[in-house]
């Protein structure tokens, strides 16, 4: 919340946002598409181990997939919140509308996405989206308001209601979600990106999106806190469920920064990574522009929605047919989501020769406004 509250001292008046949003979309691609590698590298390690932070192998690999779990896609939504935010000041008495449209689009297609891949999102953002639509109009102050009200709340859950209940860990399969009283708990407490916090990320992104992210000095604060903010959860981590909680003890939980479950401390680290990539690709994105970078994975960072399809229809069909799934290592699954982003970031520029906007993002622009 401290985060929030820092950048919201850097607002911007209308006008002078609809003039710079052209030069912040550099940087918010290059963020997108790096949160979209981050994605890519969690999942395939998740259907290749059939393992949530238990990846078969040791060493590298493992620590480093299992660093981005739960961050690259809580980096996703707060890119999101800043897309929500800044559409609301470029067309405002629209913004709710055509918000609400693209939740019923995107919870749609994330409910038909359930029926091959568990772990989907686009169903969550569904209702982020609706939440967020209804608080674009609130202050900052409220807003961080709400964003520690969520993390409130979940610890409250977490205390009073069974986190285990519908889920098979071993196999990473939830019974009962097709139920009214299955989807509504996965979906607000023990899912992959349940209701609370994660809406609290969106909403962070709605507050970045008021702040002058073109500056150099709102981009290294962006750095500075966020980096600062990993740090801090982590050493906090490190000491209360090493020398204060016992390690055998059942409030263990409560100090992680793992994702599941989405306790404080996960927040704050998950949004300060969330910060300190979307800082440095604000830092660097003139200088990916003049590289020719840019131009290369730029595509694929505006045409995340149809790669997050593909990457699960044709990405995990592929690991499927050649027998991959299951108890593969960490570093086979670094290896196979390496070769896919390679080749969906080659697709997507291929496509944006002759295409605006990727496959979904006509589709559901064309359906919804």
């Amino acid at each position: 919340v401290s985060l929030v509250v820092l950048f919201s001292t850097h607002p911007v008046s209308g006008n002078v946002e609809m003039n710079h949003v052209s030069e912040r979309l550099i940087g918010l691609d290059i963020a997108r598409y790096f949160a979209f590698v981050g994605m890519v590298l969690v999942n395939f390690d998740v259907v290749m181990s059939i393992s949530y932070g238990l990846q078969s192998d040791g060493g590298f690999f493992k620590e480093f997939i299992g660093q981005l779990q739960g961050r690259a896609s809580a980096a996703f939504v707060v890119l999101a919140g800043i897309g929500l935010g800044l559409s609301g000041l470029k067309r405002e008495s629209q913004a709710v509308n055509i918000t609400i449209k693209r939740a019923i689009f995107l919870l749609i297609l994330g409910l038909l996405n359930m029926s091959i891949f568990e772990g989907d999102i686009l169903h969550y953002y569904a209702f982020y989206f609706l939440f967020g639509a209804f608080l674009l109009s609130f202050s900052n102050r409220v807003l961080v308001q709400i964003v520690g009200l969520l993390n409130v709340a979940f610890l409250v859950m977490m205390l009073s209601i069974d986190y285990e209940s519908g889920w098979n860990f071993e196999e990473l399969t939830y019974s009962g979600f097709w139920t009214i009283d299955g989807f509504v708990r996965n979906l607000f407490f023990n899912g992959f990106h349940p209701v609370f916090p994660w809406l609290g990320f969106l909403l962070l992104g709605i507050v970045l999106s008021r702040t002058s992210l073109k500056d150099r000095h709102v981009q290294i604060k962006l750095i500075t806190w966020g980096l600062a903010a990993v740090l801090v959860s982590e050493v906090v981590s490190f000491v209360l469920s090493g020398y204060v909680i016992p390690a055998d003890s059942e409030l263990q939980f409560l100090v992680t920064t793992v994702s599941m479950p989405p306790m404080p401390l996960y927040f704050l680290a998950a949004s300060g990574s969330a910060c300190l990539l979307i800082g440095l690709c604000l830092l660097a994105s003139e200088r990916f522009r003049e590289s020719g970078i840019y131009s290369l994975i730029s595509p694929a960072g505006t045409q995340t929605l149809t790669l997050y399809i593909v990457h699960i229809v044709v990405g995990m069909g592929v690991i499927e047919a050649l027998g991959f799934t299951g108890s593969q290592s960490s570093s086979k699954a670094f290896v196979v989501a390496m070769i896919f982003c390679v080749l969906a970031t080659i697709f997507a520029f291929a496509w944006a020769q002759w295409f605006r906007r990727g496959i979904l993002e006509s589709l559901m622009r064309k359906l919804t406004g």
